[in-house]
């Protein structure tokens, strides 16, 4: 189980996305840097217990209406070869040092994880007390292979698609509150916290097996 300290982070995670941020494809902003906050969330741990894997949910006030990202983010000791075009940035953790924070769509480890949650292989946990499932966070499980091969993908205006060899992944970066849960092999919702002090949930991603 993963171990959450209550330390210090500088820059802290919401300085490091503000700049990040709005270079996503995905990002509704009109321009200006965003105003965040953080309003949700869940982990998962990593069993090797090298990889923090935490999905968090943003609150952008800089426009007309508040706007909510779902942002999975990895957090290393040492950077992840070729993915360089993914990293946020890097920060010293007051308790672990030195951390490259990843978008964590393209973390494998991330992704093994948010994989095995949709196959009812994995538990979320909260997002800020150790070793402490979160009940909150519905999983609507799926009888699928494994991910095989490389792993492909794709960042575009409506989220991010991960092709999984016979599975595909898409992860919801613009949060909206579900109606009808989606016709998918699999999918995984959570809550995150509104402005007048209420609660919404939606959907964070989507599994479904790769059309032939």
């Amino acid at each position: 189980m993963a171990v959450i300290h209550k330390t210090t982070m500088n820059p802290t995670k919401l300085e490091l996305l503000t700049p990040w941020l709005p270079l996503q494809p995905w990002y509704l902003g009109a321009g200006g840097a965003p105003e965040l906050s953080r309003v949700g969330g869940f982990r998962l741990d990593d069993p090797r217990g090298e990889v923090g894997i935490e999905f968090m949910v943003v609150r952008d006030d800089s426009g007309e209406r508040p706007v909510h990202y779902h942002l999975p983010l990895t957090y290393r000791a040492d950077p992840l070869a070729g993915a360089e075009q993914a990293l946020v940035g890097t920060s010293e953790h007051g308790v672990l040092g030195q951390r490259w924070v990843y978008d964590g769509s393209h973390d494998p480890v991330l992704v093994a994880q948010l994989l095995a949650l949709l196959q009812g292989r994995a538990e979320p946990q909260m997002q800020s007390v150790s070793d402490t499932p979160d009940p909150s966070v519905t999983v609507q499980a799926a009888d699928v292979p494994d991910a095989v091969g490389t792993v492909s993908v794709t960042n575009g205006p409506d989220g991010t698609r991960l092709a999984l060899g016979q599975l595909t992944l898409d992860v919801t970066r613009v949060l909206e509150p579900a109606g009808r849960a989606p016709e998918a092999e699999g999918h995984v919702t959570a809550t995150w916290r509104l402005p007048d002090g209420g609660e919404s949930r939606g959907v964070f991603a989507v599994l479904n097996r790769t059309p032939r």
